[in-house]
């Protein structure tokens, strides 16, 4: 017969020397643990109704005005606005206040609409 097989030897489970295999769960919880905070939501802060609402009226009118430049004709034009309006939503991008937010509407609206009577008068 032959003789037993020897053990291999045994090691301390340590945090410098960690168990061959986890379970995926027991990792991605040791992973978290060392922080001293938890991760960061990706999300920025949650909107209020009252912001969501008008987030969602400041994107329906540049999707407005975007749709709108199809009916011009030059290529070189058509650019030129689609570019001036995303500068113009982008540069007040960070403006949280509501009313101002509101003001901003309403003049790009009146804007908007100035600019497709002279587009339909091309």
């Amino acid at each position: 017969m032959r003789p037993a097989p020897k053990c291999l030897p045994k090691y301390t489970i340590s945090p410098l020397n960690p168990p061959l295999m986890h379970s995926p769960l027991r990792l991605s919880w040791q992973s978290f643990r060392r922080y001293a905070t938890g991760p960061r939501p990706r999300l920025g802060a949650t909107l209020s109704l009252d912001h969501f609402l008008q987030r969602a009226r400041v994107l329906s009118l540049y999707r407005t005005i975007i749709r709108g430049t199809r009916r011009i004709k030059d290529p070189t034009t058509r650019a030129e606005t689609r570019r001036f309006a995303r500068e113009e939503f982008e540069r007040r991008r960070d403006v949280k206040d509501l009313s101002h937010i509101r003001y901003l509407l309403s003049t790009g609206k009146t804007e908007w609409e100035s600019m497709e009577r002279y587009i339909d008068g091309l």
